[in-house]
């Protein structure tokens, strides 16, 4: 079984990331983190910024995956596979679990915090709709 978990820095991810590993033990598990590229671009110089930018989101999100190693390594899961990805979240994670062939998604039910956080948020309802597979929210 592969399952793929989509990260970002929230507590739903987290979580998600244990959901996992504890409920699937066996299984190869897959995380990608999607870089938004239209939240990393404002103001005048966006253009000239662009790439600075996005290579510091990847450094970040290298170290979302150390963090989230480390949840995995609690449950027992020392082998993990990491993406990072640049595009639409919703699309990106979609179309992740399409060229993996994984046989689940495990997403976080949002990635904000306050008063926002009581919907789903609007990546997970994406992929929910729209995932080959099935789809576990947590959160």
């Amino acid at each position: 079984m592969r399952v793929l978990v989509p990260i970002d820095d929230s507590e739903p991810a987290r979580k998600a990331i244990a959901h996992a590993t504890k409920s699937y033990p066996d299984a190869d598990l897959s995380l990608v983190h999607v870089i938004n590229p239209s939240t990393a671009m404002y103001g005048d110089g966006a253009v000239y910024a662009y790439d600075s930018l996005i290579d510091a989101r990847r450094e970040a999100a290298d170290k979302l995956f150390e963090e989230a190693r480390e949840i995995a390594a609690e449950h027992g899961h020392d082998d993990i596979d990491t993406e990072t990805i640049v595009g639409r979240p919703a699309h990106e994670i979609v179309t992740a679990a399409e060229e993996e062939n994984a046989d689940l998604v495990v997403i976080g039910s949002h990635g904000r915090s306050g008063a926002s956080r009581v919907l789903l948020g609007s990546v997970a309802e994406t992929v929910v709709r729209r995932a080959p597979v099935p789809v576990t929210v947590v959160r």
